[in-house]
């Protein structure tokens, strides 16, 4: 029964530490792969991209994006970033023309081509909702505790093991001691 119950716990265990990994990747080791990820935090591009989902945007050329692409842009002073779909190209002054999927009217400011970050190029639903919940308490101290939760679950049965075994074993010095009085 021990050893079925260990095996249930490595394989727990494993998988746990697997999922956070992966978690991780997507999180936050994306942008070892050159993309930048954004919560998406309003319906302007619905249905393409919904409140809750986490673009993944990958830098490219002002020069390579096209009418139809959806761009994401630094729209103002206060960096405010925002996803719209290009309706215009304007190379010769610089500027894109943009529109959101569920907006009615275009926007009103050209984005200038330095004000490109790039075009997204896959987006996971809902995950924003994940990333804001665990950047902001009281979510951040929730996920701490859970991974310490975790750690602590994945190592403390084998901490406990060793100490058991290590108290099973005999002393050696009680060992030599038997032998130099046998003498």
């Amino acid at each position: 029964m021990k050893v079925k119950l260990k095996k249930i716990w490595s394989i727990f265990s494993t998988v746990l530490v697997v999922l956070i990994i992966l978690a991780a990747v997507l999180l936050v080791g994306s942008r070892i792969f050159g993309y930048k990820v954004f919560n998406v935090i309003s319906g302007s591009m619905a249905p393409t991209y919904n409140v809750g989902d986490m673009l993944y945007v990958k830098s490219v050329s002002p020069l390579e994006v096209k009418v139809g692409d959806p761009i994401t842009f630094v729209v103002d002073n206060n960096l405010a970033v925002v996803t719209h779909r290009v309706t215009e190209i304007d190379t010769e002054n610089g500027r894109f023309y943009t529109k959101g999927d569920a907006n009615n009217t275009p926007d009103e400011s050209p984005v200038l081509f330095g004000n490109l970050i790039g075009v997204p190029q896959f987006s996971i639903p809902k995950l924003g909702y994940v990333t804001d919940f665990i950047q902001n308490p009281p979510g951040l101290y929730i996920t701490i505790g859970i991974c310490a939760a975790l750690f602590i679950a994945v190592f403390l049965p084998d901490i406990i093991m060793r100490i058991k075994e290590k108290a099973n074993e005999p002393d050696e010095d009680d060992t030599s001691e038997d032998e130099s009085d046998a003498t």
